[in-house]
């Protein structure tokens, strides 16, 4: 479909086709919410939002379909940060949630369910413990990361049981350090299990037999959670062949990007090789061909859970679901797959900060074919499902509704977006925390305490490779964007300064 661009002083928006008037028999029914999460997928992964070298049709029909926002952030680089934000509509300085392991439980998915929705988690929460039952879910199918070898190591999800009913063990460091070529793949690893037992594989089943078995008599708010394409990239065969040799286009890491880079991130970089994280050892400078395959197994990754994607509308569809549906897809940080010299997430680079999100229904509850510029957070899909439902947002949240822009009305989005991230072991000594504040033209990264920095022109150098924070020519917007960032932590901590207290 051809998009055009509306001509609007306060919105950017391309839209398809305007929602038609009148209204749908099934727009005053609180609609079913599925809530699609994969882990660490970046923007540039389906073929519908400009990306060709991808295969995604049933991704490509949700754009197609509904509405995407090409410029949506999330509050942290890593998981459980990043997850617990999104459904406590807070960001970290609030919830105290930094990093992975650190206990969340809290929800609003309560509200959902005190609303009467019948509320279900089929794979990755990420919360601590990963299977509290507080977070507002009345039923929890858990599977968590693919290679759990520190916190977490002991807990057997429902993934893990599979495998062990086969009588199979589940591939991970242990296995994969076994082999001769694992410190020059990158976490690039065939599946060699049977096709079905792979985790994005079992997790789609899972929910597609949970679809099968629910009647349609309340509605529900079904969050399925991908394992991938998050690390070890472990694609099925069939899929890996399917990008074997494609021109993926991979970005040349420059000399000035590397020896521009604040300390913390050399310090990361050499930690990564010499720490196998997720499976991964890292390389200070990979070989174009094991840049290649990394990406290919991360695509074929991908490609798989949109197959799954396809099997879901299906089963939605076949059960008498799908016309009174509202599904979103998303994930929670991306990867930067060796781009900038850095393994995995925890930057903050577009690669890693700025997710996919599409919307869509089958009704006319918003536009269909719609792209979205404007900046939002990811944390904003929370009340934008709450008022979905027909809940009022708690008091306080630092999140807002992307409703209005789906609908078509003219709205603003947000003019800075803003990720944080503390230290934590792969950032080392020199730092405790590290903040990003980003418009539509600059973006600065600032560490806490520290005189160093990254500051870019994203008009000028959109991939980020010219770090301009001890340019003199760049030190107004330099200190322009600091006190933005300063604003924001002052208002934030105040409108939060009780946060969470009206929910329950």
């Amino acid at each position: 479909m051809l998009l055009r661009k509306t001509t609007s002083t306060s919105s950017s928006v391309l839209t398809g086709d305007k929602i038609p008037n009148g209204r749908s028999h099934l727009e005053n029914k609180p609609p079913n919410i599925i809530l699609v999460i994969t882990d660490q997928q970046r923007f540039d992964t389906i073929a519908a939002l400009g990306f060709p070298y991808m295969e995604t049709p049933n991704l490509d029909r949700l754009v197609n379909e509904g509405v995407s926002f090409t410029n949506c952030f999330v509050p942290a680089p890593s998981c459980a940060p990043a997850r617990a934000s999104l459904f406590t509509g807070y960001y970290p300085h609030n919830t105290k949630i930094f990093k992975n392991g650190d206990s969340w439980q809290r929800t609003w998915v309560s509200k959902l369910s005190d609303a009467g929705y019948h509320t279900v988690n089929i794979g990755k929460m990420h919360t601590t413990p990963f299977d509290s039952d507080k977070t507002g879910f009345n039923e929890r199918f858990v599977v968590e990361n693919k290679d759990r070898f520190l916190q977490g190591a002991e807990f057997l999800d429902e993934w893990d049981k599979a495998l062990m009913a086969h009588g199979l063990d589940k591939p991970g460091r242990t296995k994969y350090r076994t082999r001769k070529d694992y410190r020059n793949s990158l976490g690039a690893f065939l599946w060699d299990l049977p096709e079905h037992l792979h985790s994005d594989m079992f997790v789609g089943d899972m929910a597609i037999r949970w679809i099968d078995r629910y009647p349609a008599n309340n509605p529900f708010f079904l969050q399925i959670g991908f394992p991938g394409p998050h690390p070890p990239y472990d694609p099925i065969p069939r899929w890996a062949n399917r990008y074997k040799d494609v021109d993926l286009d991979i970005a040349h890491v420059s000399t000035q990007d590397l020896e521009s880079q604040p300390p913390p991130f050399g310090f990361m970089r050499t930690h990564n090789v010499e720490v196998d994280h997720d499976s991964i050892v890292h390389q200070l400078d990979p070989t174009d061909s094991q840049r290649q395959q990394q990406r290919e197994y991360y695509l074929a990754n991908v490609s798989m859970i949109d197959e799954k994607m396809g099997q879901i509308m299906q089963a939605l569809e076949q059960r008498g679901h799908l016309d009174n549906s509202v599904v979103i897809f998303t994930s929670d940080h991306g990867d930067c797959l060796t781009d900038h010299g850095h393994s995995q997430k925890w930057t903050m680079y577009d690669t890693v900060t700025r997710v996919p999100v599409i919307a869509w229904s089958p009704t006319n509850r918003f536009l269909r074919g719609a792209t979205i510029d404007d900046l939002y957070s990811w944390i904003d899909l929370g009340p934008t499902i709450l008022e979905l439902a027909g809940i009022d947002s708690p008091k306080g949240f630092d999140a807002i509704s992307a409703l209005p822009a789906m609908k078509g009305e003219k709205t603003q989005g947000r003019k800075y977006v803003f990720s944080e991230h503390i230290r934590e072991n792969m950032m080392g000594l020199d730092t405790d925390f590290m903040t990003m504040v980003r418009d539509r033209k600059w973006k600065l990264v600032h560490f806490a305490g520290e005189s160093f920095g990254q500051l870019f022109d994203l008009e000028a150098d959109p991939d980020e490779n010219i770090n301009l924070w001890n340019e003199p020519d760049y030190q107004v917007a330099k200190h322009s964007m600091l006190e933005t960032l300063r604003e924001w932590l002052i208002s934030s901590n105040a409108r939060a300064n009780d946060w969470g207290s009206d929910w329950r």
